[in-house]
């Protein structure tokens, strides 16, 4: 009712506006996803995927850590006759007897190698873990030689021999080996622990023990010696040795009756003293 008394009756207030719709632009950057905890499906696909990766996976490549260089030989041809006695009373770290050997013995020690010098002007380096080192080492005995009053040139630098060693951290059957292979394979366990076999191509000669490690030798180079276990390596797997699980024993206590008395008379009761 007015308050004038007219008896009439207030109109209702009218209804509040909607309220207004928010429309993104396309300048404003997108809303993030929901945070869900409901992501457990993704995270069991990804680690079904690593496992799917980790069965497709080889079971073991022959790659440049696996196969260690140990020793690199080489030969160079110095071109001019070489006095043998006075080469080593002039130089250090030389020994020469013709009674023994019939070159002269030099030794330096960056790089750690030594040279064999022979009569006829032929030289012979070993020790170096890399061609790079040996070369290096062979230009330095070269170097030697000039300052004694020799004029040899270095000519016919070639790498005889690569002698490397890996590990295939498996036992291996030697005597099945040589059975299957004795074409290329001769095993004599009195005369020498390993079994030796002969590849033809690639030309290369792998000492093979037991325990699983091989030395190779044979090779001029270390793709050569890849190549060659590559070609070698299905042979290794095919006499792997499987070793038996140790079955464990059951330990039981012994009754008191049976048990070892106290060997010190200290530790014996009063009552048995």
């Amino acid at each position: 009712f007015l308050p004038g008394g007219g008896g009439g009756v207030s109109p209702l207030p009218p209804p509040p506006p909607p309220p207004p719709e928010v429309t993104q632009s396309q300048d404003d950057p997108p809303p993030p996803p929901p945070d869900d905890d409901d992501d457990s499906g993704s995270s069991d696909d990804d680690e079904r995927s690593l496992v799917v990766k980790d069965e497709e996976r080889t079971p073991w490549t022959v790659e440049s850590g696996d196969i260690k260089t140990q020793n690199c030989i080489c030969s160079v041809n110095l071109k001019i006759p070489i006095d043998c006695r006075k080469l080593a009373m002039s130089t250090r770290n030389s020994e020469y007897n013709p009674k023994k050997f019939s070159a002269v013995i030099m030794r330096i020690r960056d790089p750690r190698t030594t040279a064999l010098v022979f009569q006829s002007g032929k030289m012979v380096v070993t020790g170096a873990r890399t061609p790079e080192l040996l070369h290096r080492a062979a230009r330095k005995f070269g170097a030697i030689i000039k300052r004694v009053g020799f004029a040899p040139r270095f000519d016919g630098f070639a790498v005889q021999n690569v002698v490397a060693t890996c590990d295939t951290k498996f036992q291996i059957r030697l005597e099945a080996l040589v059975y299957a292979h004795a074409k290329f394979a001769s095993y004599e366990p009195e005369l020498f622990p390993g079994l030796v076999y002969r590849m033809l191509t690639p030309k290369c000669v792998f000492l093979v023990f037991v325990s699983g490690r091989i030395v190779l030798t044979g090779g001029k180079s270390m793709d050569a010696h890849r190549a060659a276990f590559e070609k070698f390596w299905p042979v290794l797997c095919e006499f792997k040795k499987e070793t038996a699980p140790q079955p464990r024993c059951a330990v039981r206590a012994l009754p008191p009756s049976q048990q070892a008395l106290p060997t010190s008379r200290h530790a014996l009761p009063a009552s048995q003293q």
